[in-house]
């Protein structure tokens, strides 16, 4: 098996062991290694998995692209991961799922920053990243792992959904009418500074280190 087809492997074993740990499993494991047990095998396979991906896919090296990239088509790329680091530094803040995952019995309040947009940030700002790396560097490997990524983002987000609703009843079914799934589905309202001022600089930083000029650094160029 070459490169692509490893980083293919372990991008697919990234996705199914995150479903499998996530759902079916997360109940027998967690009885028998407790809670902080369940916890550490869990992120050394995700880790494992996806460190292995992105490993191969970079030693795949160069490749062939299987479509021209339009010019704008990194325009509309730096445009689209500054939205998905606004996403991502935003779901840190008052996270609902996060609360409720500690303590089942914790309210649910009206949304708030970014959760005004889609109540699933972090999902959607892996699946941008996914799109946006399929827009601009089409080649087999960057496809074998973005791909999986998009695949993980949106499903795991419908995912997370139907466990909240079985957990936390009516109480999350209320927060899914007041919220959307996809972005700006209600709306477009202010995000909170932290989201807007931390997903820029996280956004600089980012395009900045890239391996070639994206964003503004390639308008700059």
């Amino acid at each position: 098996m070459n490169d692509t087809g490893l980083t293919a492997l372990f991008a697919a074993l990234f996705v199914a062991t995150h479903f499998l740990l996530s759902h079916p499993l997360r109940a027998p494991l967690v009885g028998r290694l407790g809670p902080k047990g369940f916890l550490g095998l869990y992120s050394a396979v995700a880790f494992a998995t996806f460190l292995l991906s992105v490993y191969f896919r970079h030693a795949s090296g160069r490749q062939a692209p299987l479509w021209a990239v339009p010019s704008w088509g990194w325009d509309v790329a730096a445009v689209l991961m500054l939205l998905a680091a606004i996403l991502l530094v935003g779901s840190f803040v008052r996270n609902p799922a996060v609360e409720t995952l500690s303590r089942p019995d914790a309210a649910i309040g009206p949304p708030a920053g970014i959760f005004r947009w889609t109540r699933h940030p972090m999902m959607w700002s892996f699946a941008i990243w996914a799109g946006v790396h399929l827009l601009v560097n089409p080649v087999p490997s960057a496809i074998a792992l973005a791909v999986p990524v998009a695949i993980l983002a949106l499903f795991g987000a419908r995912a997370q959904d139907a466990k909240k609703e079985q957990l936390l009843g009516e109480r999350w079914a209320a927060y899914e009418r007041a919220t959307s799934f996809v972005p700006f589905g209600r709306g477009f309202a202010y995000p909170g500074t932290t989201a807007l001022v931390g997903g820029v600089i996280l956004w600089l930083g980012a395009t900045w280190a890239h391996a070639i000029p994206v964003g503004l650094w390639r308008w700059l160029a």
